[in-house]
């Protein structure tokens, strides 16, 4: 019989990418992850890990066990819905986290309405970045995540996570109130290759989006000032000192003198913010509840 604390050791390695980094999840000593990894490559007489210069990348075998392992825990999660859901009414703690924009504009607006609807639905609401919901997802501390579709995100397909479209969000011009674009209905993004332009920070996606934007309007933007929120970005673009690409999700303070400009045309960039749960995670009535209200929100929202 198969230890399924090893097994989720192991799982954990190929998440995490190293042993160290697996162990660290999990709370255990490198020495220990290591342990339990050769355990049980004894109990099943196979190779699981293997030298990769000074790494080890798991052997083909190990693949083939964590496809078995996948579909576990995926099991797992649904007999836990099963056995701890005593009625089809949402209750008890559900736990959710998402990009900074999604809490704002989607998590924490959804809360009010579903704890007032649910009285013994308890919300829970963390703010992280991108690359950390599938982290807390696949650790089992978060029950649902709205993050970003990006290209480092796990593949559609993957076994372990059910990702879902919940809104496209597409991208604003920003300008300060009396320029000359502000009067405007709608803009196309090449009418601001002479700008000076503000960019979010080389972490953001959206500073990704912004150059790609502007690569495909025909012309590289002359970066004059970068920012790490949207609300100091908004204040530099109020005071003149540049425009920027902003998703309509993004709060900016509406007291400032800046207007946002729907774009027009091929280089007319948007965004996809996708639901994440794991395997069998979304039959969960309180789950169920929140994705229910994120939807009906995002369609109002990002229009």
């Amino acid at each position: 019989m198969i230890d399924l604390r090893r097994l989720r050791v192991l799982r954990a390695v190929a998440h995490y990418g190293t042993i160290t980094a697996a162990a660290e999840a999990m709370h255990f000593t490198t020495s220990a992850a290591s342990q339990q990894i050769r355990q049980l490559a004894r109990e099943l007489d196979v190779t699981l890990l293997e030298p990769h210069g000074r790494r080890v990348r798991l052997t083909p075998a190990a693949h083939r066990l964590l496809a078995h392992a996948d579909a576990i825990e995926a099991r797992w999660e649904q007999a836990e819905i099963d056995l701890r859901t005593a009625s089809d009414e949402p209750a008890g703690t559900v736990r959710l986290c998402g990009i900074p924009t999604a809490v704002a504009m989607l998590l924490a607006p959804a809360a009010r309405p579903l704890r007032a609807r649910y009285p013994r639905l308890d919300v829970r609401i963390r703010e992280v970045e991108q690359e950390v919901g599938y982290n807390l997802l696949f650790d089992g501390e978060v029950d649902l995540a709205v993050v970003e579709a990006t290209w480092s995100n796990p593949p559609p397909g993957d076994p372990r996570f059910d990702q879902r479209p919940l809104a496209d969000d597409p991208f604003d011009l920003v300008v300060p109130a009396d320029h000359a674009l502000a009067g405007r209905d709608a803009v196309e993004l090449v009418e601001a290759e002479r700008e000076d332009w503000i960019l979010p920070s080389v972490t953001c996606t959206c500073r990704r989006v912004t150059l790609a934007a502007c690569g495909a309007a025909g012309f590289t933007p002359n970066v004059a000032h970068n920012a790490l929120e949207w609300n100091a970005i908004a204040h530099l673009v109020a005071n003149g000192l540049g425009v920027a690409l902003a998703p309509r999700l993004a709060y900016l303070p509406t007291h400032l003198p800046i207007v946002r400009l729907p774009l027009t045309g091929r280089a007319s960039p948007s965004r996809k913010l996708l639901t994440c749960t794991r395997a069998g995670g979304r039959e969960h009535p309180a789950v169920a509840a929140v994705l229910t209200e994120l939807s009906e929100r995002a369609v109002t929202v990002a229009a």
